[in-house]
């Protein structure tokens, strides 16, 4: 059976995943981008938004990884944009412009619904009906290949305390934020039911894996 992994996950130093007041100017909320600043210092995350250069090192290489043998993502409406409430006749289409950096099927959860649409070889579904509906349908949607699990921080905290996680890799990165979108309360003190397995020092990020125990 495919495995139901988070990757390369930037979490601040005091547990945060998102800086807060977060919006349409300001997509990982005020102070967030400074968690991510690991990955565009890399030769991939540089190539993701159409940039040459950048590094080759171990953040490379763990940022990569959360790319192989993956054929279905989940994410929550918080990852997929900023706009609340019924869908209405938004044209909001993610964040990633018209070439979104999965290819493969999208599973959005919602309390709205809305129609599927592609984009590129990118297809986004809604899902109403909760977190087990969306991984049974992003099971199928894998085949043999495994399944990303996005953010959102809610998101994520809803899958580790079902314990659907098989495995969740954080790159934590040498800022405090204070506020904003916490996933745990702080480095070392982990989710419930999970154990750290590896710890390894990247250049703009150390990468921790936990196990599902």
């Amino acid at each position: 059976m495919s495995k139901l992994e988070v990757h390369a996950l930037s979490v601040s130093l005091d547990g945060y995943v998102a800086g807060p007041l977060q919006d349409e100017a300001n997509p990982l909320g005020v102070g967030g981008t400074q968690l991510h600043e690991w990955i565009f210092a890399t030769k991939s995350g540089r190539e993701m938004i159409g940039q040459q250069g950048g590094s080759e090192g171990i953040d490379n290489d763990v940022f990569n990884d959360g790319f192989e043998e993956v054929g279905a993502t989940i994410m929550g409406r918080n990852m997929f944009g900023p706009v609340r409430g019924p869908w209405l006749d938004s044209d909001w289409h993610g964040w990633w412009g018209e070439s979104p950096p999965f290819h493969h099927a999208v599973f959005v959860l919602t309390h709205f619904e809305r129609p599927a649409f592609t984009l590129d070889d990118t297809t986004f579904y809604f899902v109403t009906e909760g977190i087990d509906v969306a991984l049974a349908r992003a099971r199928e949607a894998a085949g043999d290949e495994d399944i990303r699990l996005g953010g959102g921080a809610e998101t994520v905290r809803e899958f580790l305390a079902a314990r659907l996680l098989d495995s969740v890799r954080l790159a934590v990165v040498p800022v405090k934020l204070g506020s904003g979108e916490r996933l745990i309360e702080k480095v070392g003190e982990w989710p419930s039911g999970y154990e750290c397995s590896s710890i390894t020092e990247g250049e703009g990020a150390t990468h921790y894996v936990l196990d599902r125990s």
